[in-house]
């Protein structure tokens, strides 16, 4: 055993510069590599966002930006296309859902935490985790190549529906550009399933000695569910595109039927385009808590340890996580309402959908109660996780809205759709995700990042946030619709002029701001003041590893647990924190095991 444990610290001494940083097998590597191809992406589709929010806020208006984003082709004379709106549009959704939100935000906190917060040395699989990046790397290039093509990028919304995505010659963004987004898709589906593999037989099978299930911190328990949700969930995706492949290459008819082209009867019949969103919502929906319940983790981890408290009700944060994945599965209809649903099968979807709002307030009124009278320190990492739970709950709110049957045939394909989902889904998630790169930052490079630049960096996020999706709700009540190139067209939305400028303004500067975080970032990875061991006083395995990776994690042997996560401001202890790898002294109860 000695001999294997010097093997594993003694290793990456011998490792080349391409064996360390580029085909790494090393999970603390790989996370590296998952959050800043993430954070590339997420540059790309802020981008995007900013350039249609000028078309929106200033419709028709000349922005030499525009021009020399998208050049002559797709912005003459600096005015945005239609077309290349709506490419605009459906690459910054497939960006944001995707590739930061599922890839980034899993990719980094799985491969991160789950080997570091069980007591392992690495995954179950070092070669399937290589893979599983290089598969969104894969991805992520097929992705962006997509945006040079002649024709334009693929352009069906983010979610692709036919018969815009299964008919080539139905308009530029459906030729060439929908297929490389059908094969940049295949390629992170493949991505998705080898991560999440690894990461359900990492937590099953490499727990260490006396880290029960019941003294797993959140954020594991979370990502764990998480990887099995998504393990169930994206063969459906890929069957999905896989037909819309065959409808595009070879002539079947999945998906369509009785269709004419420019004045051509087509030959296909027999087809539905209702299919295909029942297998793409079959993911999608579950898709949405793959997104945010490593969010909750996260938040879960960061407001435990600053508000220097035991997370309030434990067992029901685990138990409110396997219910939300079990009822995520059984709710994809309520995207589906305006499809001609039989109203019998309409309403059992509404009740579905609206059960899964009790887990969800379970999580929120926790969180609370854990705030609650805390010895709260605002750190950056803390200030996002609050934001988090905001935007967690008001967003929810509206989702109860939605749920209804009656109430979202009025609002469908609306703005309040699109505030909806960004506040719950979009927001909670990016928030969360900076709170976990605040507080993990110095486990990743062992530096400490720059303290005032995150609080400049969270209060003009929020606000701008806010900013942008509130209004929308208003715009989407009013009956507003979504994806609209110009609403100039319409009298009856001229009064949202001056509030379409507003969102845009917001979302601009919401965007610059992002630049503050990539400089403390990229500065605070180099010149940033070196971190201690410990510096938030946690209680969790990750934090009793040295600063300086190494390739087994620990020197010596893996640490044996005694005491759940958290333990913090125990009664009669010297310190307000106690690590797991403490014993429990005669007579002390451990709060994991349900005390």
């Amino acid at each position: 055993m000695a001999t294997a444990a010097e093997h594993n610290t003694d290793h990456h001494h011998e490792e080349t510069f391409i064996s360390k940083y580029i085909f790494s097998m090393d999970h603390k590597m790989i996370s590296k590599q998952f959050l800043l191809t993430g954070m590339f992406m997420a540059v790309i589709g802020m981008i995007m966002s900013s350039l249609f929010r000028l078309q929106l806020g200033w419709q028709g208006e000349s922005f030499w930006i525009l021009n020399f984003f998208l050049g002559d082709k797709w912005a003459p004379d600096g005015i945005l296309d239609p077309n290349m709106y709506l490419a605009l549009v459906t690459i910054h959704g497939t960006i944001m859902v995707f590739f930061l939100l599922t890839g980034g935000l899993s990719g980094t906190f799985a491969n991160l935490l789950i080997p570091l917060q069980i007591g392992a040395r690495d995954m179950a699989s070092g070669f399937i985790n290589l893979l599983s990046y290089w598969f969104f790397l894969a991805s992520s290039i097929v992705m962006i190549v997509s945006l040079f093509v002649e024709t334009g990028p693929a352009s069906g919304g983010w979610t692709v529906y036919p018969p815009l995505s299964a008919l080539p010659q139905a308009m530029p963004g459906s030729g060439m550009g929908m297929t490389l987004w059908l094969v940049s898709m295949s390629l992170f589906v493949v991505s998705s399933l080898l991560g999440g593999l690894n990461y359900v037989v990492t937590v099953i099978n490499l727990r260490t000695k006396g880290m029960t299930m019941t003294r797993l911190p959140l954020s594991v328990w979370a990502l764990f569910i998480t990887a099995v949700i998504g393990v169930l969930s994206f063969p459906v995706l890929f069957s999905a595109a896989l037909l819309l492949i065959f409808d595009r290459m070879f002539g079947t008819s999945f998906y369509l039927s009785d269709i004419h082209v420019a004045g051509e009867l087509l030959e296909q019949t027999g087809g539905s385009p209702i299919l295909y969103e029942h297998l793409f919502w079959f993911l999608g929906h579950p898709e949405v808590y793959i997104v945010l319940l490593p969010a909750l983790g996260i938040t879960s981890e960061v407001i435990a340890t600053n508000s220097r408290k035991p997370i309030f009700g434990y067992r029901a944060m685990i138990g409110s996580i396997l219910a939300i994945a079990f009822l995520s599965f059984i709710v994809w209809g309520h995207h589906m309402f305006i499809t001609g649903m039989n109203p019998l099968l309409g309403s059992v979807f509404t009740f579905t959908t609206l059960l899964i709002a009790i887990p969800s307030a379970v999580k929120a009124f926790n969180y609370i109660t854990t705030l609650w009278k805390g010895n709260v320190r605002f750190t950056p990492a803390m200030l996002f996780s609050i934001g988090m739970v905001s935007t967690f709950i008001s967003g929810g709110v509206t989702g109860i809205i939605l749920a209804d049957s009656a109430l979202d045939i009025n609002l469908h394909d609306t703005y309040f759709v699109v505030a909806h989902f960004h506040i719950v889904m979009g927001l909670s998630a990016v928030l969360a995700m900076f709170a976990g790169v605040y507080h993990w930052f110095p486990k990743m490079y062992g530096k400490m990042m720059n303290r005032k630049m995150g609080y400049a960096h969270f209060w003009v996020t929020f606000v701008c946030a806010y900013g942008v999706f509130f209004p929308q709700h208003f715009m989407g009540l009013a009956g507003v619709p979504r994806r609209y190139y110009t609403n100039s067209e319409f009298p009856l939305f001229d009064e949202f002029i001056g509030m379409n400028e507003m969102i845009s303004v917001f979302a601009i500067v919401g965007a610059l701001v992002q630049f503050i975080f990539i400089f403390n970032f990229f500065y605070s990875m180099f010149r940033g003041p070196k971190a201690s061991q410990n510096p938030w006083g946690s209680n969790t395995l990750e934090w009793t590893t040295p600063v300086e990776h190494i390739h087994g994690n620990w020197p010596g042997a893996l640490p044996t647990v005694h005491r759940w996560a958290y333990d913090y401001s125990k009664p009669g202890k010297e310190h307000d924190f106690v690590p797991q790898i403490v014993p429990l002294e005669e007579g002390e109860l451990d709060g994991g095991a349900g005390h």
